[in-house]
């Protein structure tokens, strides 16, 4: 072989190395609870992701290249969910992870990416502290697009005491980090209308009874009962009101919006009214091409937990919108972008126009934010 060939042979195995590599897909991590009582969250959060990423490779992808998605299941477990973050971040060299249903999955995992310098938006764990994480070192690589714990709270103190007038208050909350950092920043928020609780109660996951906790309440003289947890468990709190024929409204964190607790509660949920960012209703084109889309895609007409389907397909919009105006999927270049879009992004729970900036890494702002209510077998907008 001649020194001539032999240079055409490198120069063309470094052309088809360089148009491999092009080719390569954008690989983005799926983190969130496929399995379990968090299953309706995390399995709509992943369908909308599923989505979006769809809608985006027909249109040809990010920079000539695909998107594609490696999901994980952390069963709603903080150790499985440390795992997975290795795994993705290491093996499969994901550009950015979306996902994290729990609060206390995200805490202990996403350190992870924060070290590797690797965004991740938080779209349905709600835990006040998860963007505040790291705001302390000079940048911050997580993002969020759900409600935090402190606008929830707030809207249903709002509701309870101001809007409906009700001066004694029990809480009953699970004892996952959810449930407790939501009941204290509920607390706070009951705190500053001059307002203490009658029954603070705890419970834990995957337990059918709740009548203990009840009857504090009860014997307490509260008017509403407060939430913060799970769709099932929120499910015994409704049934064991029933069963002690004690008949007062309850209010609590957007959970009380997931299937499992409509269906596992029938007619004992109806009235239950919670903070939303999405409700299924097609009220503007792009919802209802949204909600066309899902219930053909997975052959469903309610989703198990619509909030999570939204947030999930407008947090790979926002992604996309980043890598795109970065040109790049450099974790440090994406950050950047996220904290200065120079564009408007349409998504279903909102239309966002600089969501985020180099200080505040949540996109859902308080006025975003509407009151939903249980209303036979359904979601429907608060009166």
């Amino acid at each position: 072989m001649t020194y001539k060939t032999q240079a055409l042979v490198a120069a063309a195995l470094m052309t088809l190395a360089m148009s491999s590599q092009a080719a390569d897909p954008i690989k983005i991590g799926v983190s969130g609870p496929y399995t379990g009582g968090s299953a309706p969250m995390g399995a709509s959060m992943r369908d909308g992701v599923k989505l979006a990423v769809a809608e985006i490779n027909a249109q040809g992808g990010l920079l000539g290249r695909q998107l594609q998605l490696v999901e994980r299941d952390d069963e709603a477990k903080n150790e499985r969910g440390v795992q997975i973050a290795q795994e993705l971040i290491n093996k499969e060299k994901v550009v950015a992870t979306v996902g994290f249903i729990n609060t206390g999955v995200a805490l202990a995992s996403q350190r992870f990416y924060q070290e590797a310098k690797i965004p991740v938006i938080n779209n349905v764990a709600t835990g006040s502290v998860i963007t505040k994480q790291f705001e302390k070192e000079k940048d911050n690589y997580i993002f969020r697009t759900s409600a935090s714990d402190q606008i929830q709270a707030k809207m249903i103190a709002d509701e309870a005491v101001d809007k409906q007038k009700f001066t004694k208050v029990a809480i009953l909350a699970d004892s996952t980090n959810y449930g407790q950092l939501g009941r204290e920043d509920l607390e706070k928020m009951l705190a500053a209308k001059k307002i203490t609780p009658v029954a603070v109660e705890k419970y834990n996951i995957k337990d059918v009874d709740m009548t203990a906790q009840l009857l504090k309440s009860k014997q307490g003289g509260a008017q509403v009962v407060l939430t913060y947890g799970i769709g099932p468990e929120l499910a015994q709190i409704a049934n064991g009101m029933e069963k002690l024929n004690w008949h007062v409204p309850i209010i609590g964190s957007w959970p009380l919006s997931m299937g499992n607790f409509i269906d596992n509660s029938g007619k004992n949920g109806n009235g239950a009214r919670m903070p939303q960012t999405f409700i299924q209703d097609g009220n503007t084109p792009k919802r209802k091409a949204f909600i066309e889309a899902y219930q053909k895609a997975y052959k469903v007409d309610r989703m198990p937990s619509a909030v999570s389907a939204a947030q999930g397909y407008d947090s790979i919009l926002l992604l996309a919108a980043a890598i795109k105006q970065a040109n790049s999927t450099d974790g440090e270049k994406v950050r950047a972008a996220l904290e200065n879009l120079n564009t408007k992004v349409e998504g279903v729970v909102t239309t966002y126009d600089k969501p985020f900036s180099h200080s505040d890494h949540e996109a859902i702002k308080p006025g975003t934010v509407v009151m939903g209510e249980v209303k036979n077998g359904r979601v429907v907008l608060g009166k």
